[in-house]
């Protein structure tokens, strides 16, 4: 199934995570598709808070990797590959492991691992257009 949202401001991207996170109930693996300034950060930052993240919630460009801990002990793990360069850097940060578990995966830039993308990942396709932003949503 494919969504389509046309987003005008920021309060509206709000509006589009929590109808995001309403269709998608029974996936935990995410990939965001975008170039660079288009809102990948922005719409996981929404997506996590409407899912119980206390903490600040940042990109993990140098980190790779951030860890935030939501409701019932699960977690939500979200990634920036933009830095990696290839698929050996992905196994020695252990992706395949946090893809094989139960709790929530956000990739920014997942290009890299494309391998790993299969049929149970929700996929996020965001465009910029006349500063409108047009997201897809595959699940």
């Amino acid at each position: 199934m494919i969504e389509h949202f046309k987003v005008n401001n920021l309060k509206e991207l709000d509006l589009v995570a929590n109808k995001i996170i309403n269709l998608t109930k029974n996936h935990r693996k995410f990939a965001f598709f975008a170039e660079m300034g288009v809102g990948k950060t922005t719409l996981i930052k929404s997506m996590s808070n409407l899912l119980g993240v206390k903490d600040l919630v940042n990109s993990p460009t140098f980190s790779i990797v951030n860890e935030y801990l939501i409701n019932n002990n699960q977690k939500i793990y979200h990634f920036d590959l933009y830095r990696i360069k290839n698929e050996m850097e992905l196994l020695d940060i252990g992706y395949e492991d946090y893809l094989l578990g139960t709790n929530y995966c956000f990739i920014e830039w997942p290009e890299i691992g494309a391998k790993f993308i299969d049929e149970n990942f929700v996929t996020i396709h965001m465009r910029m257009l006349e500063n409108k932003r047009y997201i897809d949503v595959k699940f």
